[in-house]
Protein backbone atom coordinates (compact mmCIF):
# COMPACT_ATOMS: atom_id res chain seq x y z
CA UNK A 1 0.00 0.00 0.00
CA UNK A 2 0.97 3.91 -0.68
CA UNK A 3 2.62 5.82 2.23
CA UNK A 4 -0.09 6.81 4.34
CA UNK A 5 1.96 10.58 3.80
CA UNK A 6 1.71 9.89 0.41
CA UNK A 7 -1.78 9.86 0.57
CA UNK A 8 -3.03 13.34 -1.15
CA UNK A 9 -6.13 14.70 1.46
CA UNK A 10 -9.78 13.29 0.43
CA UNK A 11 -7.69 9.88 -0.64
CA UNK A 12 -8.84 6.46 1.41
CA UNK A 13 -7.41 3.38 0.89
CA UNK A 14 -9.08 0.13 1.24
CA UNK A 15 -6.99 -3.39 1.04
CA UNK A 16 -9.27 -5.53 -0.91
CA UNK A 17 -7.13 -8.67 -1.11
CA UNK A 18 -3.52 -9.90 -1.44
CA UNK A 19 -1.60 -6.93 -3.54
CA UNK A 20 -5.01 -5.82 -4.27
CA UNK A 21 -5.76 -1.83 -3.15
CA UNK A 22 -8.48 0.37 -4.15
CA UNK A 23 -8.05 3.95 -3.75
CA UNK A 24 -11.28 6.06 -3.44
CA UNK A 25 -11.09 9.74 -4.57
CA UNK A 26 -13.18 12.17 -3.85
CA UNK A 27 -13.98 14.23 -6.77
CA UNK A 28 -12.97 17.92 -6.69
CA UNK A 29 -12.65 21.32 -8.85
CA UNK A 30 -8.91 22.56 -8.27
CA UNK A 31 -10.48 25.76 -9.98
CA UNK A 32 -14.06 25.86 -8.18
CA UNK A 33 -12.45 24.50 -4.71
CA UNK A 34 -15.94 22.69 -4.40
CA UNK A 35 -16.76 18.95 -4.30
CA UNK A 36 -18.59 17.95 -7.49
CA UNK A 37 -20.71 14.50 -6.58
CA UNK A 38 -20.79 11.91 -9.55
CA UNK A 39 -22.61 8.96 -9.22
CA UNK A 40 -20.47 5.78 -8.22
CA UNK A 41 -21.47 3.66 -11.32
CA UNK A 42 -19.92 6.29 -13.55
CA UNK A 43 -16.94 7.52 -11.84
CA UNK A 44 -13.65 6.12 -14.09
CA UNK A 45 -11.34 3.83 -12.40
CA UNK A 46 -7.72 3.02 -13.29
CA UNK A 47 -6.27 -0.30 -12.92
CA UNK A 48 -2.43 1.06 -12.40
CA UNK A 49 -0.33 -2.13 -12.58
CA UNK A 50 3.01 -1.01 -11.46
CA UNK A 51 6.65 -2.77 -12.46
CA UNK A 52 8.04 -5.24 -9.96
CA UNK A 53 9.58 -4.22 -6.84
CA UNK A 54 8.02 -0.56 -7.07
CA UNK A 55 8.44 1.29 -4.05
CA UNK A 56 5.13 2.85 -2.51
CA UNK A 57 6.50 6.35 -3.03
CA UNK A 58 7.09 5.92 -7.07
CA UNK A 59 4.12 4.45 -7.29
CA UNK A 60 2.01 7.45 -5.33
CA UNK A 61 3.22 9.90 -7.68
CA UNK A 62 1.53 8.14 -10.67
CA UNK A 63 -1.05 7.83 -8.41
CA UNK A 64 -1.76 11.36 -8.09
CA UNK A 65 -1.97 11.90 -11.24
CA UNK A 66 -4.88 10.26 -11.83
CA UNK A 67 -6.38 11.44 -8.14
CA UNK A 68 -6.39 15.22 -9.80
CA UNK A 69 -8.31 14.02 -12.18
CA UNK A 70 -11.10 12.60 -10.58
CA UNK A 71 -10.40 8.97 -10.94
CA UNK A 72 -10.29 6.30 -8.63
CA UNK A 73 -7.02 3.88 -8.62
CA UNK A 74 -6.89 0.11 -8.35
CA UNK A 75 -3.49 -1.12 -7.87
CA UNK A 76 -2.35 -4.61 -8.52
CA UNK A 77 0.81 -5.29 -7.42
CA UNK A 78 2.95 -8.19 -9.16
CA UNK A 79 4.89 -10.99 -7.94
CA UNK A 80 7.58 -13.19 -9.26
CA UNK A 81 5.46 -16.11 -8.78
CA UNK A 82 3.47 -14.94 -11.52
CA UNK A 83 6.41 -14.73 -14.00
CA UNK A 84 7.86 -17.78 -12.90
CA UNK A 85 4.32 -20.37 -12.47
CA UNK A 86 2.09 -18.18 -14.92
CA UNK A 87 -0.65 -20.63 -13.64
CA UNK A 88 -0.73 -18.64 -11.09
CA UNK A 89 -1.07 -15.51 -12.84
CA UNK A 90 -3.55 -16.57 -14.65
CA UNK A 91 -5.71 -17.51 -11.30
CA UNK A 92 -4.97 -14.75 -9.65
CA UNK A 93 -6.00 -12.66 -13.23
CA UNK A 94 -9.33 -14.71 -12.73
CA UNK A 95 -10.05 -13.07 -9.69
CA UNK A 96 -9.09 -9.62 -10.67
CA UNK A 97 -11.51 -10.28 -13.56
CA UNK A 98 -14.49 -11.18 -11.25
CA UNK A 99 -13.75 -8.20 -9.06
CA UNK A 100 -14.28 -6.09 -12.16
CA UNK A 101 -17.07 -7.97 -12.97
CA UNK A 102 -19.00 -7.29 -9.32
CA UNK A 103 -19.86 -4.33 -7.00
CA UNK A 104 -18.71 -1.49 -6.88
CA UNK A 105 -16.67 -2.29 -10.65
CA UNK A 106 -19.18 -3.49 -12.43
CA UNK A 107 -20.45 -0.32 -14.41
CA UNK A 108 -17.50 1.62 -14.49
CA UNK A 109 -15.25 3.01 -17.26
CA UNK A 110 -11.78 1.50 -16.77
CA UNK A 111 -8.59 2.82 -17.93
CA UNK A 112 -5.12 1.11 -17.87
CA UNK A 113 -1.84 1.83 -17.04
CA UNK A 114 0.90 -0.86 -16.96
CA UNK A 115 4.61 -0.63 -16.26
CA UNK A 116 6.82 -2.56 -16.73
CA UNK A 117 6.17 -6.59 -16.09
CA UNK A 118 2.98 -5.02 -15.51
CA UNK A 119 2.01 -5.58 -19.00
CA UNK A 120 2.60 -9.06 -18.71
CA UNK A 121 -0.04 -9.05 -15.74
CA UNK A 122 -2.56 -6.76 -17.92
CA UNK A 123 -1.74 -9.71 -20.94
CA UNK A 124 -2.91 -12.40 -18.10
CA UNK A 125 -6.51 -10.79 -17.98
CA UNK A 126 -6.48 -10.23 -21.82
CA UNK A 127 -6.42 -14.60 -22.04
CA UNK A 128 -8.92 -14.70 -19.83
CA UNK A 129 -11.47 -12.35 -21.76
CA UNK A 130 -9.61 -13.62 -25.16
CA UNK A 131 -10.85 -17.42 -23.73
CA UNK A 132 -14.24 -16.48 -22.95
CA UNK A 133 -15.42 -13.30 -24.76
CA UNK A 134 -19.20 -13.86 -23.32
CA UNK A 135 -18.28 -13.76 -19.89
CA UNK A 136 -16.07 -10.91 -19.78
CA UNK A 137 -17.40 -8.97 -22.33
CA UNK A 138 -18.47 -6.55 -20.18
CA UNK A 139 -15.26 -5.70 -18.92
CA UNK A 140 -13.93 -5.40 -22.30
CA UNK A 141 -16.19 -3.22 -23.64
CA UNK A 142 -15.48 -1.26 -20.51
CA UNK A 143 -12.21 -0.34 -21.28
CA UNK A 144 -11.53 3.14 -22.54
CA UNK A 145 -7.77 3.14 -22.78
CA UNK A 146 -4.47 1.71 -22.39
CA UNK A 147 -1.50 3.23 -21.11
CA UNK A 148 1.45 1.35 -21.87
CA UNK A 149 5.23 2.70 -19.78
CA UNK A 150 8.74 0.58 -20.89
CA UNK A 151 6.81 -2.44 -21.51
CA UNK A 152 8.90 -5.57 -21.52
CA UNK A 153 8.78 -7.14 -24.58
CA UNK A 154 11.96 -8.86 -26.69
CA UNK A 155 13.29 -12.32 -26.57
CA UNK A 156 12.50 -14.77 -23.75
CA UNK A 157 16.60 -13.67 -22.61
CA UNK A 158 15.45 -10.57 -22.37
CA UNK A 159 12.72 -11.79 -19.56
CA UNK A 160 15.28 -12.92 -18.29
CA UNK A 161 17.75 -10.39 -17.58
CA UNK A 162 14.59 -8.07 -17.20
CA UNK A 163 13.94 -10.67 -14.13
CA UNK A 164 17.62 -10.53 -13.16
CA UNK A 165 17.43 -6.65 -12.94
CA UNK A 166 14.62 -6.28 -10.74
CA UNK A 167 14.61 -8.99 -8.48
CA UNK A 168 18.61 -9.14 -7.54
CA UNK A 169 20.50 -6.74 -9.29
CA UNK A 170 23.63 -7.61 -7.89
CA UNK A 171 23.40 -10.98 -9.18
CA UNK A 172 21.51 -10.12 -12.57
CA UNK A 173 24.12 -12.38 -14.65
CA UNK A 174 23.96 -15.25 -11.90
CA UNK A 175 19.76 -14.80 -12.29
CA UNK A 176 19.60 -14.24 -15.70
CA UNK A 177 20.87 -17.65 -16.15
CA UNK A 178 19.28 -19.34 -13.39
CA UNK A 179 16.19 -18.26 -15.30
CA UNK A 180 17.02 -19.58 -18.91
CA UNK A 181 17.51 -22.88 -17.25
CA UNK A 182 14.50 -22.89 -15.02
CA UNK A 183 12.16 -21.97 -18.25
CA UNK A 184 14.22 -24.86 -20.46
CA UNK A 185 13.32 -27.38 -18.03
CA UNK A 186 9.88 -26.17 -16.87
CA UNK A 187 8.83 -25.16 -21.12
CA UNK A 188 5.78 -26.83 -20.96
CA UNK A 189 4.53 -24.32 -17.47
CA UNK A 190 6.01 -21.50 -18.50
CA UNK A 191 7.47 -21.00 -22.26
CA UNK A 192 4.37 -22.62 -23.64
CA UNK A 193 2.01 -20.25 -21.52
CA UNK A 194 4.52 -17.08 -22.48
CA UNK A 195 3.63 -17.71 -26.06
CA UNK A 196 0.16 -18.02 -25.83
CA UNK A 197 -0.03 -14.50 -23.55
CA UNK A 198 1.82 -13.17 -26.31
CA UNK A 199 -0.29 -14.00 -29.15
CA UNK A 200 -2.72 -12.80 -27.58
CA UNK A 201 -1.03 -9.40 -26.15
CA UNK A 202 -0.74 -8.76 -29.78
CA UNK A 203 -3.86 -9.78 -30.90
CA UNK A 204 -6.15 -8.42 -28.16
CA UNK A 205 -9.38 -7.93 -27.55
CA UNK A 206 -9.03 -4.60 -26.55
CA UNK A 207 -9.42 -2.08 -29.14
CA UNK A 208 -9.47 1.22 -27.39
CA UNK A 209 -6.63 3.50 -27.71
CA UNK A 210 -3.33 3.04 -26.58
CA UNK A 211 -0.56 5.34 -25.47
CA UNK A 212 2.87 3.49 -25.29
CA UNK A 213 6.48 5.58 -23.55
CA UNK A 214 9.39 3.92 -24.37
CA UNK A 215 13.47 4.51 -25.39
CA UNK A 216 16.32 3.29 -27.84
CA UNK A 217 18.29 2.28 -24.90
CA UNK A 218 16.25 0.27 -22.82
CA UNK A 219 17.46 -3.42 -22.35
CA UNK A 220 14.58 -4.68 -21.11
CA UNK A 221 12.33 -3.46 -23.62
CA UNK A 222 13.44 -4.09 -27.26
CA UNK A 223 12.17 -0.79 -29.23
CA UNK A 224 12.14 -2.64 -32.63
CA UNK A 225 10.03 -5.18 -31.17
CA UNK A 226 7.59 -1.64 -29.50
CA UNK A 227 7.37 -0.74 -32.97
CA UNK A 228 7.07 -3.93 -34.60
CA UNK A 229 3.74 -4.15 -31.39
CA UNK A 230 2.53 -0.39 -32.36
CA UNK A 231 2.27 -0.98 -36.26
CA UNK A 232 0.60 -3.91 -35.64
CA UNK A 233 -2.12 -2.79 -33.68
CA UNK A 234 -2.37 -0.01 -35.92
CA UNK A 235 -3.01 -2.46 -38.69
CA UNK A 236 -5.70 -3.69 -36.46
CA UNK A 237 -7.38 0.31 -36.93
CA UNK A 238 -6.16 0.76 -33.23
CA UNK A 239 -5.36 4.29 -32.31
CA UNK A 240 -1.67 4.68 -30.81
CA UNK A 241 0.00 7.30 -29.24
CA UNK A 242 3.89 6.94 -29.50
CA UNK A 243 6.82 8.81 -26.88
CA UNK A 244 9.72 7.47 -27.69
CA UNK A 245 12.91 9.23 -26.41
CA UNK A 246 16.41 8.29 -27.40
CA UNK A 247 18.04 8.38 -23.61
CA UNK A 248 16.17 7.08 -20.93
CA UNK A 249 15.51 4.92 -18.11
CA UNK A 250 13.50 1.54 -17.80
CA UNK A 251 10.15 2.75 -15.53
CA UNK A 252 11.87 5.85 -15.25
CA UNK A 253 10.23 8.19 -17.95
CA UNK A 254 8.39 10.88 -15.65
CA UNK A 255 11.39 11.28 -13.53
CA UNK A 256 13.67 11.91 -16.40
CA UNK A 257 11.77 13.65 -18.50
CA UNK A 258 8.68 15.27 -16.67
CA UNK A 259 7.11 18.11 -18.82
CA UNK A 260 7.09 15.57 -21.57
CA UNK A 261 5.82 12.46 -20.19
CA UNK A 262 2.83 14.87 -18.57
CA UNK A 263 2.47 17.08 -21.45
CA UNK A 264 1.71 13.85 -23.57
CA UNK A 265 -0.45 11.47 -20.83
CA UNK A 266 -2.63 14.89 -20.09
CA UNK A 267 -3.62 15.01 -23.76
CA UNK A 268 -4.29 11.44 -24.14
CA UNK A 269 -6.60 11.40 -21.21
CA UNK A 270 -8.40 14.08 -22.32
CA UNK A 271 -9.05 12.57 -25.25
CA UNK A 272 -10.59 9.44 -24.14
CA UNK A 273 -13.29 11.69 -22.36
CA UNK A 274 -14.17 9.37 -19.85
CA UNK A 275 -12.51 12.11 -16.71
CA UNK A 276 -15.42 13.38 -15.04
CA UNK A 277 -13.47 16.96 -14.58
CA UNK A 278 -11.49 18.48 -17.28
CA UNK A 279 -9.07 19.71 -14.81
CA UNK A 280 -5.73 20.71 -15.22
CA UNK A 281 -3.06 18.39 -14.86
Amino acid sequence: MLARSALSKGITARRLCKNVTLYMNELYSPVAGVQVQAPEDHKPLLLMLPWLGSRPQAVAKYCEIYFRTGFDVLVVESEVTDFLWPRWGLDRAKKLMDLLQSEPFMSRPLLIHAFSIGGYTYGQLLVHMSKDKQKYQGVTNRIKGQVYDSLVVGSLEQMARGLGKTVFPRLETLVKQASLLYFSIFKRQTVDYFNAGIDVFWNTPVLAPGLLFFCENDVMSDPRTVEELIAHWQQRGMNITVKKWEDSTHACHLRRYPQEYMTTLNTFLHSLHIAPLKAKM
